[in-house]
């Protein structure tokens, strides 16, 4: 488990790295949107999980359009980590092919900590009621179908990271089963970590609307 500090490093790591790119090049790969409110004055706007986020630039300090909301450590750096990796990779367009978690490089090597935060809690949440799972995300994030498994739907995490939720129903051979799939493009923007982080941040929200 990363330290705060952990992030606190990679964060300041990533904002000495961005802050040398011009703000235009990082909207045009990455799908954020400039702000020019005042001549002298930056800001890149980019949706998170159906969240609007705004950036300023050169400082990269975040806010949200929520009142006094702040955005957490992790989000800033795996939001900052997905600019890096679209400015690297000019703006990978998605694929449309999708992969689980363990084909993705390192991604076996992370495989507990995926399996922990997101597989795990996916199927605790929605493994005796599998139907309810799109119906929720639908009204959480921006989504799209999916012809995959019994019940699944396509999340729009990021401009580019599309993620996939997908379940099957058990019967009286074999228990309930799920998935988080992912575009084979993913490895442009995030590393295997980032990756298991940011399923576990598009299932938690579900999870805990599926309590209520």
């Amino acid at each position: 488990m990363p330290r705060i500090d952990d992030y606190k490093q990679a964060r300041a790591i990533s904002v000495e790295e961005l802050s040398m790119i011009d703000p235009d090049i990082i909207a045009r790969f990455s799908g954020a949107k400039i702000r020019r409110e005042d001549p002298d004055i930056t800001a890149l706007s980019i949706n998170f999980l159906k969240k609007d986020l705004f950036i300023s630039w050169p400082e990269l300090r975040f806010s949200s359009e929520g009142p006094d909301e702040e955005v957490p450590i992790q989000q800033q750096v795996l939001i900052l980590h997905y600019l890096q990796g679209a400015c690297s990779s000019e703006g990978a367009s998605t694929t449309g092919e999708w992969i689980s978690f363990q084909d993705i490089p390192d991604g076996r090597f992370y495989m507990d900590a995926f399996v922990r935060r997101a597989k795990e809690p996916l199927l605790k949440a929605f493994g005796d009621n599998p139907g309810r799972m799109p119906e929720l995300a639908s009204s959480a994030y921006d989504t799209s179908g999916l012809d995959y498994g019994d019940f699944s739907v396509i999340v729009k995490a990021l401009p580019l990271v599309p993620v996939a939720l997908v379940l099957w129903e058990g019967d009286e051979e074999f228990p309930p089963e799920g998935n988080i799939l992912f575009d084979r493009s993913i490895s442009k923007f995030l590393s295997a970590e980032d990756t298991a982080w940011l399923a576990g941040m598009v299932v938690y929200p579900l999870a805990g609307m599926a309590k209520k």
